[in-house]
């Protein structure tokens, strides 16, 4: 089983929120996931983001592979480097 950690977008149209979910590969972006690890706010200023660094290495160890923007916010955040 490929374990992915990746967005989960929620919200209203034109005003999405995102959570931050580890889910397996194979799973729908908005389906069945393992474990919420956070969330990202784009639509307020500054932009929001919280992670649980503790989830979040603990999931990367495990071999977790996060997507391009995830592995964004988690630099962004100083979760990885």
């Amino acid at each position: 089983m490929a374990v992915k950690i990746r967005l989960k977008r929620m919200g209203k149209k034109k005003k999405p929120f995102y959570r931050i979910v580890v889910a397996d590969s194979r799973a729908p972006r908005d389906g069945k996931f393992i474990e919420e690890i956070g969330y990202y706010n784009p639509c307020v200023e500054p932009i929001v983001v919280k992670v649980d660094e503790e989830k979040a290495k603990t999931w990367l160890a495990n071999g977790a592979k996060p997507t391009d923007t995830v592995k964004y916010l988690l630099k962004k955040e100083s979760v990885i480097e």
